[in-house]
């Protein structure tokens, strides 16, 4: 059984930056969050002791899923997995991580509202707590929510996810300073939520994803890497991203 360390670098089908650079966000102090997924062998799945489902580095800040678990929790609309699908900064592909990207249409769906909504409502219980306690909510936090509940309001109004804030990187770092006050920053939290509330009965987006067309697509992943283990052959080297 190879570590997981060795599952990372040697079955990486796809990976990418996430967080702040990402979404435009980053300043000179922004670390280098780093997403990725990796292809266990299906012949690893055979055995009694199966391969791990994700893999924390082996560099800092490195996370990584294996493909079934990460297909899984993006068709649960994840937040986190959707924007590491959609991801502008892709540092390593192969070509079945690139059938992956060509699937990401399959993973939207009306569930985002739900699950966006509700990872919202986490994280503004967690600032209201802040400012009770503190007198002041952590900015940080307050413009990574307004940025979320944004990315979710467009993904219902168009159908599609974009992950780079765009013209709004200028309002939302002066939140992160601290230069909004907070009872604006709420206003703007509940404006954001009214409208993806509203933006979801017209939504471009169909109720339920594409389960069928990811299933599929895995079972072909699986099936070739078992055959590759009957009969070895060299395997390409993932190569750079080319949109």
């Amino acid at each position: 059984m190879p570590t997981p360390d060795e599952l990372v670098r040697d079955h990486t089908i796809y990976s990418c930056v996430v967080g702040s650079r990402a979404f435009g966000l980053a300043t000179d102090g922004s670390d280098t969050d780093r997403r990725g997924v990796f292809l266990a062998p299906t012949a690893l799945q055979w055995r009694f002791d199966k391969p791990p489902t994700h893999v924390e580095g082996p560099a800092e800040e490195q996370f990584s899923w294996e493909l079934e678990r990460f297909c899984e929790l993006a068709l649960r609309a994840n937040p986190n997995i959707l924007e590491c699908l959609h991801s502008p900064l892709v540092e390593r592909i192969d070509d079945t991580g690139r059938e992956l990207l060509a699937l990401r249409g399959a993973f939207l769906s009306r569930l985002a509202h739900t699950t966006f909504v509700r990872y919202a409502a986490g994280q503004r219980r967690k600032l209201d707590a802040d400012v009770r306690q503190c007198g002041g909510p952590r900015w940080k936090h307050a413009m990574h929510l307004l940025r979320l509940l944004t990315s979710c309001r467009d993904l219902l109004r168009t159908g599609e996810l974009v992950v780079d804030v765009g013209a709004e990187r200028e309002p939302l770092l002066a939140v992160k300073r601290g230069e909004v006050p907070w009872r604006e920053v709420e206003s703007w939290m509940a404006r954001l939520a009214t409208e993806a509330d509203e933006a979801l009965s017209g939504s471009p987006l169909p109720p339920e994803p594409d389960r069928r067309a990811v299933e599929d697509f895995l079972f072909r992943v699986r099936r070739a890497s078992a055959l590759r283990a009957l009969s070895p052959e060299p395997e390409p080297a993932p190569t750079p991203y080319t949109p």
